[in-house]
């Protein structure tokens, strides 16, 4: 098991556009690719308020790469997305981290 830690860093004032996104679009593909979220976080206290941080569980990094370039080659997807950032961009950086789980780990 893998799992990839993912943390939006937004444009200010863009969190909520992000955040209805994933909402009424992006669960969706998710759904369709089989892609599998752990759960999703918005930062309350720390470095910044405009980051939304989610972990995404995978079998093997081949599962996520086959997955993962499917749903960002989708047509659909790249459409709807660039449609949510007519007015204004959202996202201004991404960061990721694979991640596996020690022995003693309950999400294994």
């Amino acid at each position: 098991m893998l799992y990839e830690l993912r943390v939006y860093h937004c444009l200010p004032g863009r969190l909520p556009a992000l955040l209805e996104r994933f909402r009424t679009t992006t669960l969706g593909f998710f759904a369709t690719y089989g892609i599998e979220a752990v759960g999703f976080w918005t930062t309350q206290v720390g470095e910044s308020n405009h980051t939304l941080t989610y972990l995404l569980k995978w079998q093997d990094m081949a599962d996520r790469e086959a997955r993962w370039n499917a749903f960002q080659a989708d047509s659909d997807w790249i459409a709807k997305r660039a449609g949510s950032e007519r007015e204004k961009a959202i996202v201004a950086r991404i960061e990721n981290s694979f991640l596996a789980p020690t022995d003693f780990s309950s999400l294994r």
